[in-house]
Order: structure tokens, then sequence, then C-alpha cells
């Protein structure tokens, strides 16, 4: 055990474990060409700022544009792009889940009860759309690393009677703004993350009032600096307005359109539900003499912040539940300690091993025999390749197409132009068209007047256009098209129109 203990601790060792348990219990991922539709999106936005534009000025999104560098990045590789960027994704969790383990340890637990806590934390990412490369999964690693840097200066303040260090302030807020410039809601992290430093100062009376406003200057300083440096690139092609508009203004207009309370709360209780065995496990922590109190503590507190910034939005979409997953993993890793202690005070390592692989498999097992039974690419084609593979087959490389309601990842899988800047079609023919604040029933009568070389419509999610534009496509289809191809997909048949040939 020793043995094991020093090889999942040292250097390399953590990094690497983790890494082969998230290609493990990702590699399911690397199969579909979608799984979350905003996964394509900023695919396309990379695609684009490789190209020369950068993304928001050629490609449109409420989010910041942390998600399609990284993507870009991922796309340098001399990899399918579906690949690369899922292998970027699968990375960032082992990432998430190395830090993890390291606050686990900074915070009192024991080496394998810390190791579970990141294993955990892969695992549970295989669910809630979690296999996707989505914001939730690029910012984790570096949130956590924060809070691993924050839980380390606690620690010095309370048990070493040490002040705060100036260098590890800048480090955390560089950390947390890193992770704003892939989505903002990150910003409730921070503010976590220096409460949990300047709060540790100041009940160890190490950090006087004039150092504590210092810090906090310093540290939302730090925080900003990522941003700061956009604001300016931004500027400097004269897209101030539009950098404005996206950090700032449209995620306003996003909250203003929140889902009824109602649907939220069922949304809420099916998530409890789906994660009863980690919650039951962080009960466990409240066992007297289980040792694990500073982690809990830190542990609840984290994951009531994780809850507000996925409830702050008013949507509760699946993949929002990805944020709480890292504190619930530290949590169910205590627990599962305590638990162990208690069961099996000889040997609770070996019942932690077992409780913790159960858990692991069950999330596993949870998506893969779903995505096995039905999935794309496993029993039957998938669809999304189908579809762009009829695309590439209708129009030339390069031509404009307009996808009205189907994934947006079809446009590089095609490889076809995108006609209109707002390429995600829930923002321009769907119900969310409002965030964009522009006309979008002026944008789309100039998409069509622009005859593009073809228009792709999703029949199963027709419901997804906003009733007016549906009689404008269909017009559409009708005056200038032709039916080029269908494609059977789960909720009905995706079909690809062809721009009607001129006499």
């Amino acid at each position: 055990m020793r043995g094991l203990a020093a090889a999942i601790t040292s250097p390399i060792g953590l990094p690497l474990a983790m890494l082969a348990a998230s290609l493990a219990l990702r590699s399911l991922s690397f199969v579909p060409a979608v799984i979350d539709t905003d996964e394509g999106l900023y695919i396309v936005q990379a695609r684009s700022w490789l190209a020369g534009t950068w993304p928001l000025i050629g490609v449109w999104d409420m989010h910041p544009i942390g998600a399609p560098a990284l993507a870009a990045l991922a796309m340098l590789l001399p990899l399918p792009v579906i690949f690369a960027v899922r292998l970027i994704g699968t990375i960032a969790v082992a990432a998430t889940a190395t830090a993890l383990t390291l606050l686990a340890r900074a915070l009192g637990l024991p080496t394998f009860a810390a190791f579970s806590a990141g294993l955990l934390s892969i695992a549970m990412t295989t669910n809630f759309g979690g296999l996707a490369t989505n914001t939730e999964i690029l910012f984790a690693p570096f949130a956590v690393t924060a809070l691993l840097i924050a839980a380390i200066e606690a620690r010095r303040a309370l048990d070493e009677d040490e002040p705060p260090r100036m260098a590890a302030v800048i480090s955390a807020g560089l950390l947390i703004g890193i992770a704003l410039t892939i989505k903002s809601i990150v910003v409730l992290e921070g503010c976590f993350a220096f409460a949990v430093i300047a709060g540790a100062g100041l009940a160890a009376r190490t950090l006087t009032l004039r150092r504590l406003i210092v810090l906090a200057l310093v540290y939302a300083g730090a925080c900003g600096l990522p941003t700061l440096v956009i604001a300016l690139a931004y500027a400097a092609q004269g897209a101030f307005d539009v950098f404005v508009d996206v950090w700032f203004i449209a995620p306003l207009r996003y909250v203003g359109a929140r889902i009824a309370f109602r649907d939220a709360a069922w949304m809420a209780v099916s998530v409890i539900l789906f994660l009863a065995w980690p919650f039951a496990l962080a009960s466990a922590t409240l066992l007297p003499g289980a040792g694990v109190a500073r982690a809990a503590r830190f542990g609840a507190v984290w994951f009531v912040v994780a809850a507000v910034a996925v409830a702050a939005p008013g949507m509760f979409f699946n993949h929002y539940f990805l944020i709480i997953l890292p504190p619930l993993s530290l949590l169910a890793a205590a627990g599962a300690w305590a638990l162990a202690q208690l069961l099996m005070p000889a040997r609770p390592v070996w019942l932690l091993g077992l409780i913790v692989g159960a858990m692991t498999v069950n999330a596993w097992v949870a998506d893969a025999a779903r995505r096995i039974e039905l999935g794309p690419g496993f029993r039957r084609p998938d669809p999304v390749r189908l579809v762009a593979e009829a695309v590439r087959a209708t129009v030339p490389d390069g031509a404009p197409v307009w996808i009205a309601n189907y994934h947006p990842v079809v446009y590089v899988l095609a490889d076809v132009a995108v006609p209109t800047r707002f390429a995600f079609p829930a923002h321009l023919a769907g119900w969310y068209s409002g965030v964009t604040g522009i006309d979008a029933d002026a944008e789309i009568d100039r998409v069509l007047a622009s005859r593009p070389a073809a228009i792709v419509v999703d029949r199963g999610w027709w419901t997804a256009i906003r009733p007016p534009i549906r009689g404008v496509i269909e017009a559409a289809l009708a005056r200038d098209y032709v039916f080029a191809a269908r494609v059977l997909e789960a909720n009905g048949p995706v079909e690809i129109y062809r721009l009607r040939e001129t006499p």
C-alpha cells in the first residue's frame, strides 16, 4: 500500500494516473460527433479563428472566447477534429481531478481518500453531457487549482500563523481570470477562493484591514487581467462594442429568459435522485470521530457556491450541473473514508476502494449502457456524420449552407461556409433569439436573400424554430430549393435542400 500511495502521489504519478482514468472512463466520448450541441459552436468559432477571424466577430456566441480558444488549440493537432476536441476535454478532466486530489490532501484527507475524490470527479463527468468538451469541463481545472492555492494559504494562516502570500493571491486570481474567459459564472467560485484566503487570515489575525484591502485590489486586478487583454485585442480590431455586448450585456438578456420555478424544481429533484449515492456518502461526513471535518466544511460551502452558480442563469440545462461535481466528489470521498473507518477500522482503505470503485463503475455504466444501446456510432451509424456527408455530396466545398435547426458542427464536418455570424440555431431561428440583441427575423431574411447553396432542417426538432420563422423557411424552400437528401435522426428526419438551378 505504501508503494502504491507513493506512486499515485508523486508529481508524475498522480497526473498520469488521472489521465489514464480519464481516458478510460471517457473513451466512449470519442465515438459520436455530437454529445452536446454547444460544443459544435465552439468548433465552428475555432475554425473561423484559425482562418483569421476572431470569435464573436466571425461567429457570435453569448459566452466568452475561452472555449473556442482551447478548441482551436486542439484543432492544431494532426487529429480528426472531433477526436482532438474531445481529447482536450479529457485532459481538462484529468487536470481537474489532479487538482482536486491535491486540494483534498491540503484539507487533511489521507492519500487514498484524496485520490478517491479525484477519481469520482472523473467518473461523474460521464453524465450530465459531461463527455462533451463544454465550458464547465474546460474552466474546472483553473477554478479547482485556484481553490487549491486558497486552501494551502488558509492552512498556513490557521496552522502556522502565516499571513497570505501576495504571490499566491496573484496566482489564484490569474487562474480565476483565465476561467472567467471561458464562462462568467466562475465569478462565484472566484469570490469563494478569495474568501477562503482572507477569512483564514482574519481568523488567525495575521491579516490587517489595510493588507486585506490591498490583497482584494490585487486579486481583483489579477482576475480581470485576462479579460482586459482580450478587451484590448477586440478594441484593436475595432470591435470593442462586440466584446462589451458578449461579456456584459448578453448574459443579462439571457438571464431575463429564465425558466419557470416548477420546471427548475423538477430538474433539480431529478439531479438529486440521480446523484443519490454521492449525496448519501457526503452525509457520512457528519459521523463522529471521522477526522474529515475540515474537508467537510470546505466542501459543503463550496457545494453551496457551486449550486448557486448552477441556479443563477435560471435555465438549469443538464451540463450546468457539472459545476457541482468537484465539491460533491470531495464530500463523497470524505464521507466514504469516514464510513470505511467506522465499518472496517482495521483496513478502511479496502472498504474505501470497494465503495469508490462501485460508484465509479456505476457512473460509467449508467452512461455506457444507454450510449451503446441507442447512441450514434455504436449500434447504428452516426446521423450527424451522415448529414455532413450528404451536405458535402450536395454542395461544393466551402459553399455557404444554412443549418436552420441542426447541429452547427456539420459546418466543419462538411467543410461548408456559415452564411451568418449567428451559427447557433437557437440564437437565430430558435427560441433564444432575444439573447443576440439583433433583429433575428431581419437576419434570417438576409440569409435567405443571399441564397445559400443548401438549407438543412431537422423535422424532429421543427418546434424548436419560432412559429413565424417556420413559415418563412417553408416558403423559401418551396420557392428556391429542391429536396436533395434525408437522414433519419432519433426524433425524426433531417432534410437537406439544395438551391434550385436557375434556367
